[in-house]
């Protein structure tokens, strides 16, 4: 995936004749409002962030004040074998945070210091594709001035087709410790902005029930997931009232973003007006293998059927 990324990326020459600009310092609206950082680790290194019986993660989150999170083990993102990390909390409190794993992972990587120069490294973020536009910017502006801000190389990856449901792509941001630290200063301070970031804070970071070959379901019976690679070129298209849409969406398009994670299928809803003929039913797509719509379709009817039980009561 990484291979196909786009070329946001500064020269390493340019940085190091640029002096370090300060930190750009989020308004204090934003710096004390709930948000949260994705960003992948390997499984061995997942172990290191948790310590033994948890205490190196459990200090981590005393030291820093913010919530930290991990996937499960193999529990990995779609087409590597890393496992995710959340970090949640006032943005300070996360950059304490993120500072302390990486310096750990710095230290288990036994990197020593030649000639003065610090270490370059790279970290994969997690952002969601709706909101990668505002850190790319008109004509690719702030992303530009990120770069130059931070003296790290940012890298966006395309969307990734080869996963139906995956809504997600990777920022790779590629420096120092410190040039990495003040890179994710800035694209948070931006995507703290993006309502539709702050609001998918809750939804789930976990991709094992879309990705992996083996789930669980609610009540704990195995579940067997198609694999990825499985025709994906079958569709159906549903009506769902006008009035209930919302529900089918969720607030900041959450219910429908766990929905396509969850079944695998990806879900494509009208425009408002473009009604199934003869109704005011919008249109909901639902595409992916069979069993992905037949299992993203129950949900979504799921949703509706709920809410009209509670009227009819």
């Amino acid at each position: 995936m990484e291979s196909t990324e786009s070329s946001y990326m500064s020269s390493p020459e340019a940085a190091r004749k640029r002096s370090p600009p300060p930190p750009k310092s989020p308004t204090s609206e934003n710096a004390e409002k709930p948000t949260y950082v994705r960003f992948l680790v390997s499984n061995a290194a997942a172990g290191s962030v948790i310590g033994k019986g948890g205490s190196t993660i459990t200090e981590f989150q005393s030291k820093s004040g913010a919530r930290i999170q991990l996937s499960r083990n193999h529990e990995f993102f779609p087409g590597t074998s890393d496992r995710i990390i959340m970090v949640s909390g006032a943005i300070d409190d996360i950059l304490k945070a993120v500072e302390l794993i990486l310096a750990k992972l710095l230290d288990e990587l036994n990197i020593k210091d030649n000639d003065d120069v610090e270490p370059r490294t790279k970290v994969r973020l997690i952002v969601s594709n709706s909101s990668c536009g505002s850190i790319i910017g008109k004509g690719g502006a702030t992303i530009k001035s990120f770069i130059e801000g931070s003296q790290a190389g940012i890298k966006i990856s395309p969307q990734d087709n080869n996963f139906y449901g995956l809504n997600d792509r990777l920022v790779t941001v590629t420096g120092t410790l410190d040039e990495q630290l003040r890179a994710i200063d800035l694209i948070l301070s931006k995507l703290c902005e993006d309502s539709y970031y702050s609001q998918a804070m809750h939804a789930p970071f976990s991709y094992a029930a879309t990705y992996n070959s083996m789930s669980y379901a609610p009540n704990g019976a195995g579940v067997k997931f198609p694999n990825h690679k499985e025709d994906h070129s079958n569709s159906i298209t549903i009506g769902v009232s006008d009035e209930h849409i919302g529900l089918v969406l969720g607030r900041g398009g959450r219910n429908i973003m766990e929905i396509s994670q969850v079944s695998g299928a990806r879900i494509k809803i009208s425009d408002r007006g473009d009604f199934m003929s003869g109704t005011n039913d919008r249109k909901v797509t639902i595409m992916g293998s069979q069993r992905a719509i037949h299992q993203a379709e129950s949900m979504i009817l799921q949703k509706v059927a709920n809410v009209s039980e509670r009227v009819m009561d």
